[in-house]
């Protein structure tokens, strides 16, 4: 006569249709009175009853009890869907395609329960050659935020990716900075384009603003000083006939017109060059519909490929490689031609709106030669308006 199992072991029977020994366990009721019932297969009865124990030590522990049948693929396409709220369609584009096109295609099969930490750092290798380190990050965080995800909905008891390394990818095209001869070429040359892409480059060149906070640059930021008030008023009000101006770096093309960072608000003093450039635009706009500085004829703001296409241009006619630079290149040459006159980093870092002087140093800066001077008056004693 078979021994009956003791209370709390659970039961263990013959399923004929699946071929296989079925454990289970009670391990509690629903608010509603329901038995909560937890089940283990296995090819043998010992296999089913190991599966079982895990169940049950899991549920003791307070951990998650991973479905078995949950995939990666379930895990990231669940983020893309319910993760990404408040984040641009442009942003949200460029998730779904890096997950689609690196994320799936090599882990999206895998059981979420089985994945391991060999599995991601093999297969982060594997892309190494084939993608920039920027994109390995943007992959790895991909996946990684998935499976945080389904953690928190008792997917899977951790998460195996946030362990990883990510590896160096493909070096990328360095990023330039034009020297004072090249950004003289091109200042000159911009006197011969629209006003528009006139005041555009001389901007990006001589206030370092990015070019997502140019784009969405409005004529009330742009202010003067009225010596007769005291105050900053904005050019519309104040008119141009004043000594000081300045632009509020206040807003960006981004999802909900923030600027990057909460250092990034900023109000920077504009070089005469900037206020000639700014009015000689001003007097050219004749539509009131738009408060916006840069705007195309019906109107609307600029896109990154209108700012390129006219810049590229711009570039060529000054004998320069138009495919070889890119506008953000501006702000890297503002850095670097200010660090080279003297002025420090700090200084430098707070006219760009760097959280610290870091970025400014690894990223943006070409050349390092520090003194004191301010980044408007400096702009003014380079470039004579």
């Amino acid at each position: 006569m078979t021994a009956r199992r003791s209370k709390g072991d659970g039961g263990l029977h013959w399923d004929e249709q699946r071929q296989r020994w079925i454990a289970s366990v009670t391990l509690g009721y629903s608010p509603a009175g329901k038995r909560i019932v937890k089940k283990a297969s296995g090819k043998t009865k010992t296999e089913a009853k190991a599966k079982l124990k895990e169940i049950i030590r899991d549920h003791e522990d307070g951990l998650a009890i991973a479905p078995t049948n949950y995939t990666v693929s379930d895990a990231v396409t669940y983020w893309l869907a319910h993760g990404l709220g408040g984040r641009s369609p442009s942003t949200v584009r460029m998730y779904t395609t890096f997950a689609e096109t690196h994320v799936l295609p090599a882990l999206g099969a895998r059981k979420l329960r089985d994945l391991s930490v060999e599995d991601v750092d093999s297969w982060l290798a594997s892309k190494k050659g084939e993608l920039s380190t920027r994109s390995l990050k943007l992959i790895h965080g991909i996946l990684n935020r998935a499976v945080k995800s389904a953690m928190r909905r008792d997917k899977v008891k951790r998460n195996v990716v946030d362990l990883c390394e990510i590896p160096e990818g493909r070096a990328g095209r360095p990023s330039k900075a034009l020297t004072l001869t090249q950004a003289q070429a091109i200042l000159d040359e911009t006197a011969k384009a629209t006003p528009r892409m006139r005041a555009y480059i001389v901007l990006s060149l001589l206030i370092g603003a990015r070019t997502e906070e140019l784009r969405a640059l409005t004529w009330s930021h742009v202010v003067a000083y009225d010596e007769e008030r005291q105050a900053w008023s904005p050019v519309d009000e104040a008119g141009w006939d004043h000594e000081e101006f300045a632009i509020h770096v206040w807003r960006s093309v981004r999802q909900k017109g923030d600027t990057k960072t909460v250092k990034s608000r900023r109000s920077l003093k504009l070089p005469r060059l900037c206020v000639d450039a700014l009015h000689a635009l001003a007097d050219k706009q004749t539509s009131t519909e738009s408060d916006l500085v840069f705007r195309t004829k019906n109107g609307t703001a600029l896109t990154a490929h209108n700012v390129r296409r006219d810049f590229r241009k711009i570039l060529e006619n000054a004998d320069l490689p138009g495919k070889d630079w890119s506008p953000r290149e501006m702000r890297h040459s503002f850095v670097s031609l200010l660090s080279d006159s003297g002025v420090p980093i700090e200084d430098i870092s707070r006219l760009v709106g760097h959280r610290n002087t870091v970025v400014t140093e690894t990223v943006y800066r070409k050349q390092i030669r520090p003194v004191l001077m301010q980044g408007a008056e400096k702009m003014d004693s380079l470039f004579e308006a």
